[in-house]
């Protein structure tokens, strides 16, 4: 048997071990390439500064707050089209709210909420929470056009 020399075996050892390296360094590369994103689109977001915040911190005095926008009254959200009543007995209306479409609500029925029909008069109708609440809505009839 003949007997190499260990300065060979090392050399020979050390070159199959650079080939195996470098062929899973290039396989690395193509298998594990991703899609390439541009760098800007790699970017944080600009930073946002609170300027109220900030004049704050530093010893600003705050500006008298906006009033608080005031709400418009209930009434406007509804409108009465038409009603049914004849004395002695309960009655229906024809109610829109918030200019939807209007649709019957018989005395007693639920017109929005917690808010209900609770009397039908020749041309007004009553909405509350209670037969007694003093905080009823009224809602009457647009007067009758004229036609000549």
């Amino acid at each position: 048997m003949l007997k190499t020399p260990p300065l060979a075996s090392l050399a020979a050892g050390l070159l199959w071990l650079l080939v195996a390296l470098l062929s899973g360094y290039w396989m690395l590369q193509l298998w594990g390439r991703g899609q390439l994103v541009p760098m800007s689109a790699l970017g944080t977001p600009p930073i946002q500064s609170d300027a109220a915040g900030v004049s704050r911190v530093l010893g600003a005095v705050p500006e008298a707050q906006a009033a608080a926008p005031v709400a418009p009254p209930l009434s406007s959200r509804f409108r009465l089209l038409g009603l049914a009543s004849q004395p002695g007995q309960s009655g229906a209306a024809l109610i829109s709210v918030d200019g939807q479409p209007p649709r019957p609500v018989l005395v007693g029925g639920v017109v929005d909420g917690e808010l209900r029909l609770l009397s039908v008069g020749p041309r007004v109708v009553r909405l509350g929470t209670a037969a007694g609440d003093p905080a009823a809505l009224e809602l009457s009839l647009p007067e009758p056009v004229e036609s000549r």
